[in-house]
């Protein structure tokens, strides 16, 4: 029976643990904890910054899809309980919104739920009829409540996608003064909540955001370590059935920098890969499979790579990357050819690197990903 029992499992598909598209959440068992550039987990930095006592703002900071958002979903288990998450997605409902009133219930909302299902604290309840007169005083209003059942917990007030807020304001939905002035005074009066921004963008880059919030501390989240980046290729999820090829983990590894969003995309395509193949040879994963995977892990995360054309380079950047990517994987162009086909473009330049798109190495410069230079190597010239 025991051998039957495995002749049947070699025959069945490989479930695919990853997660392409959207954030990962604190059920969800293929979360890794990101580290810092010094080895440190993000999740301890973010607690040691929340304990500062001067009530610094602090800015998650990183490339699209490195994690962040995941890493906001997951504080509720990864930080004291004392610290309670109050997680608000401005990409959503808040930032769209007719009016004031909308705004601050979304937000409420938003802050509600997230400490409930985070930390299982629950929030005084705010309507939206409460905030129709007037808005502002009755958030603050609510605040007070938040506060005092708050005792001596802190709240973190982590408003995800910044950048989706400063659009509403270009467009004019929203008073920078009413929207920022209100945010600084949180930061200013009330002790026990701490602010944390996430976005893909420096504050500086929004000089109203910058005159608003002083001294904000950075938190910059980046690629995977390499022992983490390997257990979410070898082993996402407990019993995981493929195995890989040495030489296979380590060409997962090159093609993504440990990349956890490519990692993802990119072993997601290998699993539908193997799970066409013969039962013989399904559960191992070789170098030609991860070299056989790639034009459809391209074509699967196209959004991904659509939006560093429209959201991370403008169009100087654009025609430096395109440069790059076609002098072939691993090229490192010198500054001096860069400059002698683009003059005067050395902010473009210095806009991709501050954007972690290409690196400088050895007086030149080259992308970080291979993955992302393949795929402006293929599909930029013909968009």
């Amino acid at each position: 029976m025991r051998e039957l029992a495995e002749v049947v499992e070699l025959r069945q598909e490989i479930d695919n643990p990853y997660i392409i598209g959207v954030p990962l959440t604190e059920q969800q068992e293929i979360f890794v904890k990101p580290v810092d550039l010094s080895g440190t987990y993000i999740s301890t930095r973010i607690e040691q910054l929340l304990l500062d006592r001067r009530r610094l703002p602090l800015l998650l900071y990183g490339q699209r899809r490195m994690g962040k958002t995941s890493l906001l979903n997951n504080l509720g288990r990864l930080l004291p309980s004392t610290i309670i998450p109050m997680f608000v997605d401005l990409q959503g409902p808040v930032s769209s919104a007719s009016d004031y009133a909308g705004f601050l219930y979304n937000i409420a909302r938003s802050m509600a739920n997230s400490s409930q299902r985070q930390s299982a604290f629950t929030l005084p309840s705010l309507n939206r009829e409460t905030l129709q007169d007037d808005p502002f005083t009755r958030f603050d209003e609510w605040l007070d409540e938040v506060e005092q059942a708050l005792q001596q917990n802190i709240a973190l007030l982590a408003l995800d996608e910044f950048e989706a807020l400063d659009n509403a304001i270009t467009k004019g939905r929203f008073d920078q003064e009413d929207v920022l002035g209100m945010l600084r005074h949180l930061i200013q009066h009330r002790p026990r909540f701490k602010v944390l921004l996430a976005g893909s963008h420096t504050i500086e880059e929004f000089q109203r955001w910058a005159s608003y919030l002083i001294n904000v501390q950075v938190v910059h989240i980046s690629y995977l370590k390499q022992a983490e980046a390997r257990q979410l290729i070898e082993q996402p999820v407990q019993d995981f059935t493929l195995r890989y090829e040495l030489n296979a983990v380590d060409r997962v590894l090159q093609l993504t920098r440990c990349h956890p969003f490519l990692i993802q995309l990119l072993c997601a395509e290998i699993i539908a890969l193997k799970n066409e193949q013969d039962p013989s040879i399904r559960r191992l994963a070789t170098l030609a499979d991860v070299e056989a995977a790639i034009p459809e892990a391209l074509s699967v995360g196209s959004f991904f790579f659509a939006d560093i054309q429209s959201n991370q380079a403008d169009a100087a950047g654009l025609a430096l990357l395109q440069f790059l990517a076609a002098q072939g994987e691993g090229a490192i162009v010198s500054r001096l050819a860069i400059l002698q086909h683009f003059p005067d473009k050395s902010d473009a330049l210095n806009l991709l690197l501050q954007r972690e798109l290409i690196e400088e190495v050895s007086e030149g410069y080259r992308f970080q990903v291979e993955l992302i230079r393949r795929w402006f190597a293929s599909s930029l010239s013909v968009i």
